[in-house]
């Protein structure tokens, strides 16, 4: 394992705010990218495939397929006519629309009359090392689900590859099945970037043990802040699940709920291990700021037992420094003033005597056992 770890970038996304406009206003953001459409129609023994860029690839799908159940896939929410057609295609409120394209939504799980609506936050790290915190969004009605993504990325390609093997209940379990695929997907791949933040940790906690330096409590700090993206996704993708499960939509059936059962129990672990980290990487910052105050006073204890040897030494240099004559200028002597001014051999005798008493304080340190400390 590095003893580095990669430095975490947020890839950060304006929000838009529209103060007063008309709630429903289906407002796309400048960095929205242009939709790319796939179109999934199926039954147990057949699949039909059809991409394309505008509505009329949907109706033509749909109309062609009409004993079909399909999942219309979108790339990109860059156009706000799509959307609109859509909503009057299907009768969805322009408050769903709206929440389509206002994609700063917390996970939740809407019901209507007659469909559901879900988002989720799709995280991962892009070729560039940045985390990229996006929407997803899934509307079902009758035999149709309809799934936005932001991007162009196949985040789901283990869905649609189930899909095209045709294995197990994929194809036979409704929109809704699709829906809570689309929901376990996003949970799983939870799994994988607190996997990698895992690694990161690791990695950060050897390098603190082997060769601390203030880069680690940057990285802990952007580890911890990865974490609390995460968390912020987790904990109302527990409560939308509960919802679902909870749901007496037709559209979600009781089938599919058992396995939303088995997909809140992944969210469960994704909240446990978060938590986790979270106390690693602080305990981590902790541990660091600690090694930095006992060295600072390693380095202090250092200092002082420097000091309190010289600090004697300084003291009899300075005595016998201040130059005091012993006779005045007549010759008569001056019986208060430094009687040690004409000794023989007195310099020598001072240095003897400072060389015991710093050996002497030297000892008493060492029978202390404060070098051993050192």
């Amino acid at each position: 394992m590095g003893t580095f770890t990669k430095r975490v970038h947020f890839k950060s996304k304006k929000r838009h705010i529209n103060v007063g406009a008309r709630p429903g206003s289906i407002i796309i953001p400048d960095d929205a990218l242009p939709p790319k459409i796939t179109i999934y129609s199926f039954t147990q023994d057949d699949l039909q495939t059809s991409k394309g860029k505008d509505m009329e690839t949907i109706t033509k799908q749909i109309a062609k397929c009409k004993d079909h159940t399909h999942w219309i896939k979108i790339n990109g929410i860059g156009d706000a006519k799509l959307i609109e057609d859509i909503g009057t295609f299907l009768g969805i409120n322009q408050l769903v629309l709206e929440d389509v394209v206002n994609t700063h939504q917390r996970p939740k799980f809407d019901e209507y009359e007659d469909y559901v609506f879900g988002t989720s936050r799709i995280i991962y790290f892009n070729k560039e090392d940045e985390l990229v915190n996006c929407q997803f969004s899934g509307i079902v009605k009758d035999n149709i689900i309809i799934s936005f993504e932001e991007s162009h990325l196949d985040y789901f390609e283990v869905v649609t590859t189930r899909l095209k093997a045709g294995k197990g209940v994929i194809r036979t379990a409704g929109p809704g099945y699709i829906f809570y695929a689309l929901t376990d997907t996003i949970l799983d791949n939870y799994f994988v970037l607190l996997s990698k933040i895992g690694d990161m940790i690791d990695a950060t906690e050897d390098k603190l043990y082997r060769s601390p330096d203030k880069s680690i409590m940057f990285d802990a700090q952007q580890l911890k802040r990865t974490l609390i993206i995460i968390r912020r996704s987790c904990w109302p993708e527990r409560d939308k699940i509960n919802d679902m499960i909870r749901s007496e939509s037709p559209e979600i059936t009781k089938d599919t709920k058992l396995f939303l059962r088995d997909a809140y129990d992944h969210c469960i672990q994704a909240m446990d291990m978060v938590e986790s980290y979270k106390e690693v990487t602080s305990s981590i910052i902790d541990l660091y700021l600690s090694m930095v105050s006992n060295r600072m006073n390693e380095i202090m204890k250092v200092l002082t037992i420097i000091s309190v040897i010289f600090i004697p030494l300084t003291f009899i240099a300075g005595i016998y420094g201040m130059n005091f004559s012993r006779e005045d200028a007549h010759g008569h002597v001056i019986h208060d003033n430094m009687p040690e001014l004409y000794v023989q051999h007195g310099y020598v005798y001072a240095l003897i005597g400072m060389f015991l008493i710093g050996a002497f304080q030297v000892f008493v340190f060492w029978r202390k056992g404060w070098f051993n400390k050192l």
